[in-house]
């Protein structure tokens, strides 16, 4: 197989041109699509509508030049947004491409490949049911991707579904017990057992210690490449792996590292080391960089302090902590990477280090730069 990545930038998420006109100039095929994640203007939270929009603008677009109905494009092609483009961040696209053919060079390539879950029932979103559904669906992607060793898998992005404050008072009314009393706590608990889901599959916390009572409580237990979102627009979970294998041809790589904190700027450098970039090369021109995408998964400490020193993300009445954190890390981000088209997560329950994260990038190999 050979993997390619091409990133666009959007407008806004009903204007996805730059993504057709790539199209049309051929410089990609969008019957080799497999998968799609983006981040959208919208505010990441329940009402962020902007998520489905872009979905519908997309799965339009490529049934289009397919010939596939839109409604069946969603079921095939997991498309994974995040709301909120805050600070310098850009919103943006990276489509992921994989198609039969290519010869491999011998050394660690891009590996994609996506999964489904089955379709998860109101009671069994944010709990284990949906952590077990969700490793089962990790294992089938890495036999597709080809990776065997859990360490060549550098990046999870999980989409999972999370409950509204209607559906969440028709089910208690039903007699239906849900995880979360509210859509807030229903989202972060979705993001919980996914992540929880991905660390079981990739062997970094045993099936004993599944246990719904360590969520949100046990934040020694978390997944090193698990990046999980929930919204309302869709009903099972989503899965994008990437990671590293001799077989597949193409002309990327990718590795991962951990954020110990909101500033760890050495996770970044650490980072373009593992991926023999050398910082000073780095150019904003577009299409000259080496580097072909960026992910950020991060979290305002849920203890107060950053180095010691006490932050007020969580105290804010007025803005989402999550809105918060992604603007300041997406700033420190951006100006190491020098880019602002970085995929920036907030809701990091259990994914990396807590009170901080995991920083993830996709590059060309050396030779293959511009």
């Amino acid at each position: 197989m050979r993997s390619s990545v091409h990133r666009f930038t959007l407008t806004d998420p009903g204007n996805i041109s730059p993504l057709a006109e790539a199209i049309d100039r051929g410089d990609l095929d969008p019957a080799t699509i497999v998968a799609v994640i983006g981040k959208t203007p919208g505010n990441g939270l329940v009402n962020d509508y902007t998520r489905g929009y872009l979905t519908q603008s997309l799965a339009l677009l490529i049934g289009e030049h397919t010939g596939t109905p839109w409604q069946q494009i969603i079921k095939q092609i997991p498309f994974i947004f995040s709301g909120g483009t805050e600070g310098v961040l850009t919103p943006h696209i990276t489509v992921f491409c994989a198609e039969p053919g290519g010869r491999s060079d011998g050394r660690p390539t891009l590996a994609i490949a996506t999964a489904f879950t089955p379709v998860l029932p109101t009671q069994a979103i944010g709990g284990k049911a949906q952590a077990l559904a969700t490793a089962d669906a990790v294992r089938a992607a890495m036999t597709s991707a080809a990776i065997e060793d859990p360490a060549d898998v550098h990046f999870v992005q999980v989409k999972g579904p999370c409950l509204t404050g209607g559906q969440i008072a028709e089910a208690t009314a039903a007699g239906i017990t849900v995880a979360g009393g509210t859509a807030d706590k229903s989202m972060a608990l979705s993001r919980v057992a996914s992540a929880f889901g991905v660390a079981l599959a990739l062997g970094e916390i045993r099936e004993d210690q599944l246990d719904e009572s360590t969520f949100l409580e046990d934040f020694s237990l978390y997944s090193s490449v698990a990046s999980c979102s929930s919204g309302i627009e869709v009903s099972c979970n989503e899965i994008v792996l990437l990671g590293n294998s001799r077989q597949w041809a193409g002309d990327c790589h990718i590795s991962h590292r951990p954020m110990a904190d909101a500033l760890d700027i050495g996770a970044l450098y650490g980072l373009l080391n593992d991926l023999n970039i050398d910082p000073a090369t780095l150019t904003t021109s577009p299409g000259q960089s080496p580097i072909a995408a960026a992910f950020v998964k991060c979290e305002a400490d849920r203890r107060g302090l950053i180095r010691g020193q006490p932050h007020t993300m969580l105290n804010d009445g007025d803005m989402n902590q999550q809105r918060h954190i992604r603007g300041a890390v997406g700033g420190i981000a951006a100006a190491v990477l020098a880019d602002t088209r970085i995929f920036v997560s907030g809701g990091a329950e259990h994914q990396g280090p807590d009170g901080g994260g995991i920083v993830t990038a996709i590059a060309r190999k050396p030779e293959s730069s511009a």
